[in-house]
């Protein structure tokens, strides 16, 4: 049998369950053996007191308690976090496997603890996203002059046209000004066909002009698709969020310290896998979107191996080498 001052309290600190207010009920009263509280009023009266006292001291103690233990957690918690980022930036197993909480197991929903940059990384990182923050302008000569330098990389045979004329749609742009396709992939999706064309000229052909595989009679459009997969890339390794928190975001990271056009050459991978999945999956125009989320899907999984430290180390790389 618990003491009377053990079961008052108990009853008194009802709200450290929830419930501020807790009464005994009759019944309650009933199944007790001995009073709470005696009859005499002197001695009702230092009880009272006692009971005064001890509530003090345990709110205070528990008030205490609290404060220690915060701060306690506190200094855990930074502690914690100063390591993961240490490790983190070393770009080792344990670094990568230091996950936020996600909603799913797939590569593209884990999160990981933003790495701490390299002076090289922060560098060429803030670089590409200075190119991503510019918009292509079609009265701005330089970008002029760069979709006449696509169309002879391309056509190198062929009359250069306008900048709005009916054959700018054999490359695969909508209509006859191909300015307005580029919506939000920017400057840089021009940039990335142009470096593609001079990089891998062969590769670029095959692509251009469908020479491989059995082609659907509804095709993808080359340059549309193009500027679509900068976007995609840009998403996927989160360049415009400032420390990326996916793993492919911090493996391509690793990839921009030793190459500073890491990007463009993804791009390029990126480019002659998509074609690769659309062969293998027999699409057709309306399949598209289908395709890049496959495209997407297996660059994440690429990303994530273990032995890859640059672009040439995917497995995808060897589609664009042969």
């Amino acid at each position: 049998m618990a003491s009377r001052t053990t079961i008052r309290r108990r009853l008194h600190h009802g709200d450290v369950g929830g419930k501020k207010h807790e009464h005994l009920t009759g019944a309650d009263l009933n199944d007790l053996n001995e009073p709470l509280l005696g009859n005499n009023d002197e001695d009702k009266a230092k009880r009272i007191e006692v009971q005064r006292l001890e509530d003090t001291y345990y709110d205070e103690k528990t008030k205490e308690n609290l404060h220690w233990a915060f701060l306690f957690s506190h200094v855990i918690s930074e502690w914690a976090q100063w390591l993961a980022r240490l490790v983190l930036g070393s770009g080792s197993f344990i670094a990568r496997m230091l996950t936020l909480p996600s909603t799913t197991g797939s590569e593209s929903t884990k999160k990981f603890l933003p790495p701490l940059l390299t002076p090289l990384q922060e560098t060429r990182l803030r670089t590409l996203q200075k190119r991503l923050e510019v918009p292509f302008d079609g009265s701005c000569l330089e970008h002029q002059d760069a979709l006449r330098i696509l169309w002879r990389l391309a056509y190198p045979n062929r009359e250069l046209p306008g900048l709005k004329s009916e054959a700018w749609k054999d490359m695969g742009w909508q209509g006859s000004d191909p300015s307005t396709d580029f919506r939000g992939g920017g400057f840089i999706s021009l940039e990335n066909l142009i470096f593609f064309a001079k990089r891998y000229p062969e590769a670029f052909e095959n692509l251009l002009n469908k020479n491989e595989g059995d082609r659907a009679e509804w095709e993808y459009p080359f340059a549309v698709a193009g500027i679509n997969i900068s976007f995609m890339l840009v998403q996927m390794l989160e360049i415009q969020s400032g420390k990326p928190t996916s793993l492919s975001g911090i493996r391509f990271l690793e990839f921009l310290s030793n190459d500073e056009l890491a990007f463009d050459e993804l791009y390029c991978v990126a480019f002659k896998l998509m074609d690769a999945h659309w062969l293998a999956k027999r699409a057709s125009y309306m399949e598209f979107n289908e395709v890049m989320k496959s495209t997407r899907m297996q660059l994440e999984r690429e990303l994530s191996l273990e032995d890859v430290s640059c672009v040439k180390d995917l497995p995808a790389y060897n589609l664009i080498r042969r």
